[in-house]
């Protein structure tokens, strides 16, 4: 595709970028007015917000703009499953620069476009202006189907801390790509491209989950904020995490323990909930911890103990991913 953003204009743009969307029953009304209708069946509207910037969120050199697309749209959606609805819309803010290649942006919707249809929802509209770099701001919107919110606060001792998805497999590839390399390719697509389980959270709100988050920032960061949003403390027990053979050759060719990447790499966005100890669980999760009592400290423990490693992702602190 020929040409660049500036020669095409802004109005070019967004009719470049709308002609290659799809649509949901949900959407009565999507782009092309001055705002999208979308319908509420369950009267209550779950929404969500994320920025990603150039150099900060994602590289052009390690990622393609359709990668960009699917991560910036998965990472909102998880937002949405994770508390317990149906991802139904996905609003659109690009920031980009005039010389950038048509082809950078129409290749993002298209990523944009796919991750949406997995998790069924659809791009209802958004804004396109011209700046220095390349930002991308995504709202998600969601559905609750009549069920109340799982939300953070709902933890209570005795519960169970089950995950389904994948846990460390993004930091591992963004280690792999950090030495130059592109291989273990499944690790490096996990880091460009996280495919998180939509379906999960509302299938655990209906087995009824008490509390629940998805993996952004490290599995030992977002319990941490659902032990001190619940009051209380924790356990996970690092022998019932999934490691694969593979993340330990990469472990071992870096020097890092992969247990690290599993408790404190985020942008898998696999989901993680709490649930009452008579919970018939389904396979597809793995029970990796128990809610403690209510302590002084609200805190995430790891075997008994204090995490002593790296913690997760602060966009204003030290940590890394």
């Amino acid at each position: 595709m020929k040409g660049t953003v500036g020669e095409l204009g802004e109005f070019g743009l967004i009719d470049k970028l709308t002609s290659r969307l799809t649509t949901t029953p949900a959407v009565r009304l999507g782009p092309g007015d001055d705002a999208a209708v979308v319908t509420a069946p369950d009267g209550r509207v779950v929404a969500s917000t994320d920025l990603l910037i150039e150099g900060r969120h994602f590289r052009r050199d390690w990622s393609t703009a359709y990668d960009v697309g699917r991560k910036s749209a998965a990472q909102n959606l998880a937002d949405i499953a994770a508390m317990g609805a149906v991802p139904t819309a996905l609003l659109l803010g690009l920031v980009v620069p005039g010389e950038l290649p048509v082809a950078w942006p129409t290749e993002l919707m298209d990523g944009i476009r796919d991750e949406c249809q997995v998790a069924g929802a659809a791009v209802v509209g958004g804004d396109v202006v011209r700046g220095d770099s390349i930002t991308v701001a995504i709202t998600a919107l969601g559905d609750l189907r009549g069920h109340e919110a799982v939300t953070r606060s709902g933890a209570r001792p005795g519960d169970l801390v089950a995950y389904t998805g994948w846990l460390g497999w993004s930091a591992a590839g963004l280690a792999v790509l950090s030495r130059g390399f592109r291989s273990p390719r499944a690790f490096v697509e996990a880091h460009r491209r996280p495919e998180p389980p939509y379906h999960a959270g509302p299938a655990a709100a209906g087995l009824g989950a008490t509390a629940m988050t998805d993996v952004s920032d490290g599995l030992v960061a977002d319990l941490g904020h659902i032990a001190r949003a619940s009051d209380v403390r924790i356990d996970l027990r690092s022998g019932r995490v999934d490691i694969p053979s593979q993340m330990h050759d990469i472990g071992q060719a870096v020097g890092i323990d992969p247990l690290q990447w599993v408790l404190t790499g985020g942008e898998d966005h696999a989901i993680v909930a709490t649930f009452p100890p008579e919970t018939k669980l389904p396979a597809r999760w793995r029970v990796i911890g128990e809610v403690r009592g209510h302590t002084a400290r609200a805190q995430v423990t790891v075997d008994g103990a204090p995490w002593t490693g790296t913690g997760g992702w602060d966009h204003f602190g030290a940590a890394e991913k």
